[in-house]
């Protein structure tokens, strides 16, 4: 199994390609978590930024958001990409100070898997204000019709069994709660844990199918001519247009009260 960290690492030199082929965030995502959160949000702090996806989404509601990622090439096109008045700041979470900021919200993007376990969520508590709300929301890009999702795996099979990134806690997919919400309601830290699911659905050439696989570490992984290959071989059975789900699926929690 290729290591976490080292899939971690791997999407700098995709910034672009990750920029231009993965999905943005919709104005549902944010009335969800505004909803809960019961008041107004004035002030986040992202993990994991990537070039700017949800940064834009919470930014444009009038969140004063800080936006992190240890990447440089990924803050470089998030800054191209986010409204000027968002503060960048690179480091991984784990790298980021205690005690000197409280947020309002802290909320991760496709990106809380690449965290340490170790003293995850005392961090993130210790990054948010009394009663402030933590988000955690993602999900993959599934090809809709099962054909072709089978001509895809076909495909891939010489190179890589699979492309999904496994449970952090090994959660079967067929349970109720899925990660984080399982390590949430097992927090001293967090109450109040919900599920969500938005519903998506989006159709896309199969150029740009291709481009989002470039953009999934299981990929970066491979030895370069190894990755044009399974490419090559991945759009040789893909029609002209393929439909995808890209349902998002959230997770909430507020900062329990400890004193």
């Amino acid at each position: 199994m290729l290591g976490m960290t080292e899939r971690a690492r791997s999407f700098g030199a995709m910034a672009e390609a990750y920029e231009r082929f993965r999905p943005g965030y919709p104005d549902e995502l944010f009335a969800l978590v505004a909803g809960y959160a019961g008041r107004p949000l004035r002030t986040a702090l992202e993990i994991g930024a990537g070039t700017g996806k949800a940064t834009r989404l919470f930014a444009a509601h009038g969140v004063a958001v800080t936006a992190t990622d240890p990447d440089a090439a990924m803050l470089a096109e998030l800054r191209r990409n986010v409204p000027a008045g968002v503060r960048v700041e690179q480091g991984a979470f784990e790298e980021l100070g205690l005690g000197e900021r409280e947020f309002g919200l802290v909320y991760a993007a496709a990106s809380l898997h690449w965290t340490e376990a170790a003293g995850r969520w005392e961090r993130v508590a210790a990054m948010l204000e009394p009663g402030g709300v933590f988000a955690c929301f993602g999900g993959p890009i599934v090809l809709a019709d099962p054909e072709v999702a089978e001509a895809v795996r076909v495909a891939r099979a010489p190179f890589l069994a699979s492309d999904d990134v496994p449970s952090p806690d090994g959660t079967p997919a067929e349970q109720a709660m899925q990660w984080p919400g399982t390590e949430l309601e097992r927090s001293a830290w967090f109450e109040d844990v919900q599920q969500h699911v938005i519903e998506r659905r989006l159709e896309v050439g199969a150029e740009e199918y291709v481009g989002h696989l470039s953009t999934v570490s299981a990929y970066l992984m491979l030895p370069v001519e190894q990755r044009r290959e399974v490419f090559a071989r991945i759009a040789g059975v893909l029609p002209e247009r393929v439909e995808v789900d890209g349902e998002i699926t959230v997770h909430l929690a507020r900062r329990r009260d400890l004193a």
